[in-house]
């Protein structure tokens, strides 16, 4: 591989005001922007052309990292970390949480994206296929949707009703979400004044889950209801990624505004059309009251007396 002095990094575009959809590629860029590394992102929205089928993909010289443990140990390497002003106590604990999240939360949220049918249906299925080239976007959804189902499982091996599946990884996920709020508290973030990896490594996974707008809402209904957390979501959004916001908002608007002005040049259309309506109507009825009796028509010399 040619040596690029660049670090590069390939992504799923964004959606809902987020820099991507995927909990990857949040992980990655979310980290860079908290260690002030020098990233370069590329929406590719192409997992076949990677080298393992997967992203996000980081690259800079001669490495090529698809994991983000990988990259963010290359980053700090290269002097380029969110934790530095963390005690060991407290590097400790960021791992611990980390951990939490995907153990507990991960599985509620590969089954609200890819098992839960009404979800996938209507929302998630329909996202890949307009984010994916043809034909991958009738491949990757199917692949997506067996990987999820194979970790719910393996983690369930003796039981094969995914309703109960599902009442078991939800439970879990509520208590992340409670002891993560619990973590939190009143402070910015999770540390204290300054993000961290732990930092990153939450929104990533909260940013989708709150942002999206899913049919089957249960688990985002409950982050919702927990207002610190979804404070620090907007927070990290704000400060961070405030051109995906402007973005996001202005796409809004302007959706908004051609809505209007369509049906602004509708109205005459519709006024017409309502007119003529129920002038038909009228017509249909006056023939049907003839037609039954309801309403007879005499001749005018019939109705004269004769003199």
């Amino acid at each position: 591989m040619a040596s690029n002095p660049v670090m590069e990094l390939e992504i799923w575009k964004g959606e809902w005001g987020l820099p991507s959809v995927d909990v990857h590629c949040l992980e990655v860029m979310t980290y860079a922007k908290f260690s002030g590394t020098p990233l370069k992102t590329k929406i590719t929205n192409n997992p076949f052309k990677t080298p393992h089928g997967s992203l996000p993909v980081f690259q800079h010289e001669n490495e090529c990292l698809t994991k983000f443990g990988e990259i963010s140990a290359y980053l700090r390497k290269n002097n380029h970390t969110a934790d530095f002003e963390l005690s060991p106590k407290q590097c400790a604990e960021a791992f611990a949480y980390s951990h939490l999240i995907y153990e507990k939360l991960v599985p509620a949220l590969q089954f609200i994206w890819w098992i839960d049918s009404k979800n996938f249906i209507e929302f998630t299925r329909p996202l890949y296929a307009k984010l994916l080239p043809f034909p991958l976007n009738f491949y990757y959804p199917g692949q997506y949707e067996k990987h999820a189902k194979q970790l719910a499982m393996s983690l369930y091996p003796e039981e094969d009703d995914l309703s109960v599946i599902e009442t078991a990884v939800y439970r879990q996920a509520d208590e992340c979400l409670c002891l993560l709020a619990t973590k939190l508290g009143e402070k910015e973030f999770f540390f204290g004044q300054s993000p961290s990896s732990l930092d990153a490594v939450v929104f990533a996974h909260l940013a989708p889950l709150l942002k999206a707008p899913l049919p089957s809402a249960a688990l985002q209904n409950h982050l919702k209801a927990c207002t610190n957390l979804t404070r620090f979501v907007g927070r990290v959004l704000q400060r961070y990624f405030p051109k995906e916001i402007k973005d996001h908002e202005q796409a809004e608007r302007k959706i908004t505004k051609q809505e209007s002005e369509y049906s602004d040049s509708e109205f005459p259309n519709k006024l017409r059309n309502i007119s003529i309506a129920a002038l038909i109507s009228l017509v249909a009825m006056t023939a049907y009251a003839m037609s039954t009796g309801i309403i007879q028509v005499v001749p005018a010399d019939e109705g004269e007396e004769e003199d």
